[in-house]
């Protein structure tokens, strides 16, 4: 019999939760005995995901919908009624809800502030203490940002220390909303945790949950598509980079550490680990996430290769601007405070494991 770390269920609020990452975090919630309800407005996100794994409750709307928002938290939405949410109030909120796509992020700016910053800053005008109609009540949240308010490091790994300086509208809109959740911690003693993580990847183990972009911009599902000939070429951008066979070097963590990682935090929240007046605690609320080690494109392509037993044709193609020679996390401070590390490191078992979700979709036909 499992041991939970938890003795209590909590209604937790996901947003994102037909997601890629979000989705799995929802699975993980409800094995550890929480009770989650999914906010998503399906621009990414898939019902059938909702519908066929998840099986939680779901309302389809924006996170800038204050009324929805706010019938939600407080568990008066129709949707909650005859749940164990109705008439309760959200325990705590995991914010997964953004546009991800970095190129996208550059060619139509506005859209990414309007809904990373804007959208959010609507959201948390519903959860923050001070705005809340339940005010007595502190809800916290674990905010899914992301490494790429990093920049270009100068070093390697990369520690939560080390200085932000975001290349991409993407990532200036995720450090924007930590820069808040920061403001409403010192005004209203706002609860948070950050979650800057590196490559997700992989899918669930079981096969029940995995990636499915549209359009697809990973490498590895990418290279496995190439495998099963799905595309004509894989693209390797950049071939001459100062690395050890000149392809850009990234760390990828499974999606189920990943999702591990936000149930763990949240739980900490709630146990009030971080509840301390003072800038050294605001800076302790941050955390990457990661495997620690950094992985080639032309690695990538051997493990697909070796696990399809197919082989993938490939082009190389310029660099792209922006992107960072490496990119590897440390991770030890999330270890230290939350008592979390990947559990799955090996490339080999990511790729299998994403490979085996997309052998699924395509019997399935999903």
């Amino acid at each position: 019999m499992e041991i939970r770390s938890w003795d209590f269920e909590v209604r937790v609020l996901v947003t994102g939760g037909a997601g890629y990452i979000g989705s799995h975090a929802v699975k993980a919630l409800i094995e550890k005995g929480h009770e989650p309800v999914i906010v998503d407005n399906l621009v990414y996100g898939h019902k059938f995901v909702v519908d066929k794994v998840l099986k939680t409750p779901f309302i389809n709307c924006s996170i800038g919908d204050k009324d929805i928002i706010s019938k939600i938290v407080n568990g008066t939405h129709k949707k909650l009624q005859n749940t164990v949410h109705e008439n309760k109030v959200i325990e705590g909120v995991l914010h997964f809800a953004a546009f991800t796509y970095v190129g996208e992020s550059v060619q139509k700016p506005i859209k990414y502030y309007q809904n990373n910053v804007i959208e959010t800053i609507n959201f948390l005008d519903v959860l923050c203490p001070s705005k809340n109609s339940t005010s007595n009540n502190k809800i916290p949240l674990v905010f899914s940002s992301t490494c790429a308010i990093y920049g270009n490091p100068k070093g390697i790994p990369i520690k939560e220390i080390s200085s932000p300086n975001p290349i991409n509208p993407y990532g200036r809109s995720k450090l924007i909303v930590e820069n808040i959740l920061s403001d409403l911690n010192k005004a209203y003693n706002f609860e948070f945790l950050i979650f800057r993580y590196f490559n997700a990847a992989g899918a669930s183990p079981d096969t029940s949950l995995g990636e499915l972009h549209e359009p697809e911009t990973h490498l590895i599902p990418l290279a496995i598509m190439a495998a099963f000939d799905e595309i004509d070429n894989l693209k390797i951008f950049g071939t001459d980079y100062d690395t050890k066979d000149g392809t850009c070097i990234r760390d990828y963590i499974h999606v189920a550490d990943l999702a591990e990682a936000h149930v763990m935090g949240l739980e900490k929240l709630l146990e009030g680990k971080f509840r301390k007046d003072n800038e050294e605690y605001i800076n302790q609320r941050i955390f990457n996430l990661g495997n620690g080690k950094g992985v080639s494109v032309r690695e990538i392509i051997n493990s697909v290769e070796k696990i399809t037993g197919r082989s993938i044709n490939y082009v190389e193609d310029a660099r792209r601007i922006g992107d960072p020679p490496i990119l590897i996390a440390d991770y030890k401070k999330a270890k230290e405070y939350l008592g979390w590390e990947p559990k799955i490191k090996d490339i080999d078992i990511i790729v299998k494991h994403a490979c085996n979700w997309y052998l699924k979709l395509k019997e399935q036909k999903l």
